[in-house]
């Protein structure tokens, strides 16, 4: 049997040395413990480097999407083609690929996973000829390049992020619409003479979050939220107000109910 191992520097195919390991998953890990051990379970027969990280990430997206690449096909007809084995690929949409195009029996599944891990943590010895600098010089650039590849961009993704956040402003809107006629209409009971005077809602949530109880107003420094002339007027409505009584209780919910006004306007300017 032989197996598939791609890496950041090239294709790599090994001759899987004693089929019956892969039998034992459970203890295939052992096998890899030193280099020693992994270089009697697999032999390099065959690595085919990139010549560039262009190839290398032509290679790697057509890995990343399953696909069949023009480098990998020719090796594969060369090397496991002549051979008549079976090949071990650690991904089975890809070994379905192989399968379907080449012709060529392809194993996938936990025992091949096991044997992917092993490989990879004796990967410097077991390539032998090939520095680890060059791997990993080869790993970072690859990295980047399909990171760059992944967020290509994309109009119809743009378009769709477009309608949901505006779907998105619309449901927070009526949302916050509601949360205003309820603070209103709740203490409005209490002090129906503040929303003649304060008009808008933001404004008149926040005076109402300073003010609490009616009562509180003449002591209350409103100018962070109203102008000198709407602060006077509303300090004289507060005196004269038909409002009835409420509990302490039903404040504190009025005041919650005004936090979840300003925190939905936040919201709404996050997604403007």
């Amino acid at each position: 049997m032989l197996v598939l191992f791609e890496t950041a520097a090239g294709y790599a195919i090994f001759k899987l040395l004693d089929e019956k390991k892969l039998q034992q998953t459970e203890n295939l890990w052992k096998e890899f413990e030193t280099p020693e051990k992994a270089n009697r379970v697999v032999k390099l027969k065959h690595f085919e480097k990139f010549q560039d990280t262009t190839d290398a990430l032509a290679a790697a997206t057509a890995l990343v999407e399953g696909k069949l690449g023009k480098a990998l096909k020719k090796v594969l007809k060369v090397i496991a083609k002549e051979a008549h084995e079976e090949l071990a690929v650690a991904d089975a949409k890809l070994g379905g690929t192989i399968k379907d195009k080449l012709s060529l029996p392809c194993v996938y599944g936990t025992a091949v996973q096991e044997l992917m891990r092993g490989i990879r943590s004796q990967l410097d010895s077991l390539l032998g000829g090939l520095p680890s600098r060059d791997i990993t010089a080869m790993s970072l650039g690859l990295a980047h390049s399909l990171s760059r590849y992944k967020l290509k961009f994309s109009p119809d993704k743009v378009d769709t992020m477009i309608v949901q956040a505006i779907s998105l402003l619309d449901d927070v809107d009526k949302e916050l619409n509601n949360l205003v006629m309820r603070a209103r209409e709740w203490y409005g009971w209490h002090f129906p003479e503040l929303g003649r005077t304060v008009t808008d809602s933001l404004m008149y949530c926040k005076t109402v979050r300073l003010i609490g109880d009616r009562t509180n107003v003449a002591a209350s420094d409103l100018s962070a939220v109203l102008t000198e002339e709407m602060e006077s007027e509303v300090k004289v409505s507060a005196e004269i107000s038909m409002g009835t009584e409420v509990s302490p209780d039903d404040i504190n919910h009025i005041i919650c109910l005004c936090d979840q006004v300003s925190a939905h306007q936040c919201i709404c300017v996050c997604v403007c």
